[in-house]
């Protein structure tokens, strides 16, 4: 469904990605990890054109994403995005902000939007919650209404940065437990994460990204149990019993 076909993306002189080939299949699981700075959520963000791309292919089953093209925009609406820090909007309610999209981006209905506004925050645990500002939610409470709010625009996938990075450590489970049941579900999702053991449990398929390369790709199993490279094995031995 989402393909990379030798694309590089370089910020002024600065290469950040080099090459980079991979797909994720339709109903996949595709986590991203690596080091800070090895290009995991330039990568991300190139996938719906919030960053544009010098060379190469990005596409969407097939349809090339270019940021400069007005077929972006519909793109952007198949093509959902979860950022670390929520990008709520402050002076609307969590209900509100779910409606937002669907209303104003896709223009339907305000009746059908709110009752599937609603039913996707009982699915994130916020059913008692639809009427609170983001001032009076947590930061796991916020990112799950920013979870909800990608789902109400019935996206063909999701492309999730690193979305419990924000969160103080007792909001993570929560957060990961969604994440999970929309795994389950056989939701599309790209997701960079530093969570291994989450990546373990609900991937597909994982990707190492090192200094802008793909150093190694596979099933979370091979990659995460089995890595074969050795910045892959150095990467995880640290991340898994840091020093």
């Amino acid at each position: 469904m989402i393909r990379f076909e030798n694309v590089h993306k370089s910020f002024g002189k600065h290469e950040v990605l080099k090459g980079i080939d991979a797909e994720v299949d339709k109903g996949q699981v595709m986590c991203l990890i690596g080091a800070s700075g090895s290009g995991k959520s330039t990568m991300l963000r190139c996938v719906n054109g919030l960053e544009d791309y010098q060379s190469g292919r990005i596409s969407i089953d097939g349809e090339t994403v270019d940021a400069h093209s007005s077929s972006i925009h519909a793109i952007r609406t198949r093509v959902a995005m979860v950022f670390q820090r929520f990008n709520l909007f402050p002076h609307m309610t969590a209900l509100q902000n779910v409606m937002e999209g669907p209303i104003h981006v896709l223009g339907e209905n305000r009746d059908e939007v709110r009752a599937r506004a609603e039913e996707h925050l009982r699915r994130v645990g916020l059913a008692e919650k639809m009427d609170f500002y983001p001032t009076a939610l947590s930061g796991g409470q916020q990112q799950r209404v920013a979870i909800a709010r990608a789902l109400a625009m019935r996206p063909d996938a999701i492309l999730l940065d690193e979305p419990t990075s924000a969160l103080d450590p007792e909001m993570v489970g929560e957060v990961l437990s969604v994440l999970r049941d929309l795994a389950q579900e056989r939701m599309t999702m790209l997701i960079v994460t530093h969570e291994i053991q989450f990546a373990r449990e609900v991937a597909d398929g994982v990707i190492f990204l090192d200094q802008g390369r793909i150093a190694e790709h596979g099933s979370a199993e091979a990659v995460l149990s089995k890595p074969t490279h050795p910045r892959t094995q150095d990467f995880l031995r640290r991340v898994t019993h840091p020093v």
